[in-house]
């Protein structure tokens, strides 16, 4: 136990005998510790050297004392104790010195940049091959990399477990076959809603990591978008994300209602037709969408609000969503 500050195990061991006995001769201690009286003699010039021992009489060879250790060695503490302050503060400052260039290093590899369509749809696949929990998406109009059909990943995600969440801009869902590619991915699985306007393209994968783009489109001539690690900016995307997903519109295809043979619930084709009306498309792309003329659609929604007992297209929109028709 004292072999940190300089005293052997045998002489500790023989020290604390001696203290036990007050005062003893050479040829008793090694009777009692089993040892060499040799050994004992050489162990006691230790402890004598060390100032733990005196003589208790005139005869050099004779009986010895015990010293306190207290005066002998509480220097050799008091020392020790400095030592290992100075080391505690000298490791202090090297951990701070470490955390400083990690910060640094974190820093310098936060975000990465990427450019040329090419390059930046071969990164979106990449991150949804290694997918292994969650992706979320803003998917706004005019893709810059990856049309919504060409994302054929997506569908292998989703295959394996993957959980998909999007949020498609309105304008998006106008575009001719927007919204049969929009349908295709909510059957496989993905969770879709409508927003009015999405602030960024964004791509989250597992939450560790993010793409987005740099500069606003109409400043850029070849797109150049930014993967962000794990970081407070990739918290707030996070956050950015969620608050726009909890009050974006629920999207539903045609023929994913369960109970669409329900007489007092709209059926899968006036599921399909409400949610792009909630979502605020207008009537003429609906009847585009669906495939219909404008007048059928408006003759629908006509239909679908004499079911909810209301007048106005705003109150058709919101018990829709009161009794789940969504």
């Amino acid at each position: 136990m004292l072999d940190v500050i300089g005293l052997a195990p045998d002489e500790e061991e023989l020290y604390r005998c001696l203290v036990q006995l007050t005062v003893a001769r050479p040829d008793e201690l090694a009777r009692r510790l089993r040892r060499p009286r040799a050994a004992v003699v050489a162990q006691l010039d230790a402890l004598r050297g060390k100032g733990l021992v005196l003589p208790a009489g005139p005869d050099p060879g004779g009986p010895v004392r015990p010293l306190a250790p207290d005066v002998a060695l509480g220097g050799t503490l008091l020392r020790h104790q400095e030592a290992l302050e100075a080391a505690r503060v000298a490791v202090s400052r090297l951990t701070e010195e470490y955390r400083s260039g990690l910060r640094r290093h974190d820093a310098d590899h936060l975000v990465e940049v990427i450019t040329g369509a090419g390059a930046l749809r071969e990164r979106l696949r990449d991150l949804q091959n290694a997918a292994r929990s969650e992706v979320l998406w803003f998917c706004r109009a005019n893709p810059l990399a990856m049309p919504g059909q060409e994302n054929v990943e997506e569908f292998d995600a989703l295959a394996r477990g993957v959980r998909y969440r999007a949020i498609y801009e309105r304008d998006m869902l106008l575009e001719p076959g927007a919204l049969a590619d929009v349908e295709q991915g909510v059957r496989a699985g993905e969770q879709a809603r409508v927003a009015d306007r999405l602030p960024v393209r964004l791509a989250v994968v597992d939450a560790r990591t993010a793409i987005c783009p740099l500069v606003p489109e109409r400043d850029s001539g070849e797109p150049s978008a930014a993967v962000i690690g794990r970081s407070q900016l990739l918290d707030a995307l996070l956050a950015l994300f969620e608050s726009h997903w909890r009050v974006a519109t629920p999207l539903r295809p045609g023929g994913t209602l369960a109970d669409a043979a329900d007489g007092d619930r709209p059926d899968a084709d006036e599921v399909r037709l409400l949610s792009l009306f909630v979502a605020g498309v207008p009537d003429k792309s609906i009847a585009s969408q669906l495939g219909v003329s404008r007048r059928t659609v408006q003759r629908r929604l006509a239909d679908l609000m004499a079911v909810a007992g209301v007048d106005t297209r705003p109150g058709l929109a919101y018990q829709a969503a009161r009794r789940g028709w969504l």
